[in-house]
């Protein structure tokens, strides 16, 4: 089941960083960035931020699992959206416990195009 747009714009909201909260779109799912730093993913309508010390210190007990098959554990925080202060705390928190993403490579240029030969008029065709 895909998250739906309302529950992720519901968590941005409660988070209370407007401006520095962002969602993107990503194979029906969504992932939240603090600033350029992804911190949290947005699957099945369910909350998970990606675990750091910082983020454990705040939370104190959590609970791990994965967003999606195959994903590495994260914390479940669903339980945490109606605190909005530690909601906040806990983006910020794990965006500052994050390193900054690679810088992402430069696009190659295209191959220049194959041309193919003009065929040479001889002096006597005519156009």
């Amino acid at each position: 089941m895909a998250s739906t747009q309302d529950f992720v714009e519901y968590v941005c909201e409660q988070a209370g960083l407007p401006g520095r909260l962002s969602a993107k779109k990503m194979f029906g799912e969504y992932a939240l960035s603090v600033e350029g730093k992804v911190v949290a993913l947005v699957c099945d309508n369910q909350l998970f931020v990606k675990p750091t010390a910082a983020g454990k210190q705040l939370l104190g007990s959590v609970t791990e699992a994965p967003p999606y098959p195959g994903a590495k554990p994260h914390y479940l925080a669903s339980e945490h959206l109606e605190d909005k202060e530690r909601l906040m705390r806990l983006f910020l928190d794990t965006a500052a416990a994050l390193p900054m993403p690679k810088p992402k490579k430069e696009p190659k240029t295209q191959a220049k195009v194959a041309r193919r030969p003009v065929a040479k008029r001889s002096p006597t065709s005519k156009a």
